[in-house]
Order: structure tokens, then C-alpha cells, then sequence
């Protein structure tokens, strides 16, 4: 499998209090017991922000708040992603994921012509005969997202959908779960738009085409709205250049 994971994350911002991130694909975003081989985010900002002296900000070598980690992505999704370099910042910040007052964008290629825009409201949690893998399930926590199509790709297979997506909540794979359930799953997506059409999918885009293009929240000291914007990357530019070809 073919990954960015020999690019290093980017900051395209940065004060007192926070980063923001552009995470490549490939890396993921928390240290765990089963990272220990792999590029994360977390350790490259305790490795990043660590002299002699000691850690370059208060939350670098935190583990309880994750170097100050506010939200995740995906391993294969790439975008931005927030980083607060204070205890004030960072409980701020999660208390606005958590009011649900931050605004993200995501760009996603699916499978087929999706309809011009919309809403979806499911229960989403853990599946019980897969626990690695998470779907709609009764009794699951509510999951929100609209979206909107950007632009069609004609070709085979009934052709492609660039789209936006504005997710309202932020549940495990919710993006990736809302976009099989109303039947047009991520290109590449090996969870969930099933393993061979992955493999196919794989042999033209390298990796799940879902990207955290704009996050806009309120700053956690001055109280003033900010947003910020990543373009497509290189990997997934390509792809849809080759829709075109």
C-alpha cells in the first residue's frame, strides 16, 4: 500500500496557545501500544518540541491530553488538525468539539453519481461481530452529517463523486460509515467500500480519498472566530486527474 508517510506533518499556524496541523496520510494521529513502527503525529511532536532544556510547550510530553492532540483523523485521511499547546487552550477547544461549534470540511471521492446535497441522522457505533470496524447499529450514539456534490466523473462503473461533507458530530469513521450508507462508499476505502472494489480502486488512487480540507472554531484565548484551509493533496490530485485522462 502506497502512503505519504515519508512526508512529515506541516504547521500552517502557530501561537501561544495552539497549532494547526496539515496531517499526510499514513500517519496516525495518537501513540498507542500498537504504533510502535509507524509515523504519529504525537510522537513527532514530543520528538519536534523536546531540547535540553525540556519541552518547547507546556503540553508537548503530556501524556494524559496526548501532547495536546484535540481531535483525530484517520490514519490514510490527510488534513487539519488542531493542536493546543496549553491546558487552558486544549480543554477549551474540546469543549468546543464537544458543543458541537467547531465547523469541518471534508472532501471525499465516491463510488457513483451522488445526489446534489443532503442530510444524514443514523445511530452509528462498534459492530459486535467486528469490533475493529463500526457501521449502524441499534442503540448507537446519533451521528450527523450533510454534504454536497462538488463535481461528477462519467465513466465505468457509474462513474465518480467529488463531494463535501460538513459533518455535525464527530463519531469513529463517521464520514466513511455516512457515505456507504447512502450507497456511494470512499474510493479506496477498505473498510467499508468492500475489499475488492479497495484493491481496484487502489490500482489508480493510493489511498482512502478523504481529506480535512477547512476547520473554522473559535480561538481558545481571544475569543475570535479563525478558519483555515488545506488544498488536495498531491496523491489525490492525481487521481482525479486520471478520472479525466
Amino acid at each position: 500500500m502506497s502512503t505519504n508517510s515519508q512526508i512529515v506533518p506541516k504547521i500552517i499556524f502557530e501561537d501561544d496557545s495552539l497549532f494547526v496541523i496539515d496531517k499526510p496520510s499514513g500517519w496516525i494521529t495518537n501513540s498507542s501500544s500498537t504504533t510502535k513502527d509507524q509515523p504519529v503525529v504525537q510522537r513527532w511532536l514530543e520528538e519536534n518540541f523536546h531540547s535540553e532544556a525540556g519541552y518547547l510547550y507546556p503540553l508537548a510530553g503530556d501524556q494524559l491530553m496526548r501532547s495536546g492532540i484535540v481531535h483525530r483523523l484517520d490514519k490514510e485521511t490527510s488534513g487539519l488538525l488542531i493542536v493546543a499547546k496549553t491546558k487552558e487552550a486544549f480543554e477549551k477547544l474540546q469543549a468546543e468539539f464537544k458543543s458541537r461549534e467547531v465547523e469541518k470540511v471534508y472532501i471525499g471521492l465516491l463510488h457513483g453519481r451522488v445526489e446534489d446535497g443532503g442530510k444524514i441522522k443514523v445511530l452509528v457505533g462498534r459492530l459486535p461481530y467486528r469490533r475493529d470496524r463500526f457501521g449502524i447499529v441499534v442503540g448507537g450514539r446519533d451521528s450527523e452529517t450533510d454534504y454536497k456534490l462538488i463535481k461528477f466523473y462519467p465513466g465505468n462503473n457509474g462513474g465518480h463523486s467529488l463531494v463535501e461533507f460538513y459533518p455535525k458530530t464527530g463519531r469513529t469513521h463517521q464520514i466513511r460509515i455516512h457515505a456507504r450508507y447512502i450507497g456511494h462508499a470512499i474510493v479506496a476505502d477498505e473498510f467499508y467500500a468492500g475489499r475488492k472494489t479497495a484493491r481496484n480502486d487502489r490500482k489508480w488512487c493510493p489511498r482512502l480519498f478523504l481529506h480535512a480540507s477547512k476547520i473554522k472554531f473559535i480561538h481558545p484565548v481571544t475569543g475570535k472566530t479563525i478558519e483555515f484551509e488545506s488544498p488536495l493533496s498531491q496523491d489525490l490530485e492525481a487521481s482525479l486527474h486520471s478520472l479525466t485522462a
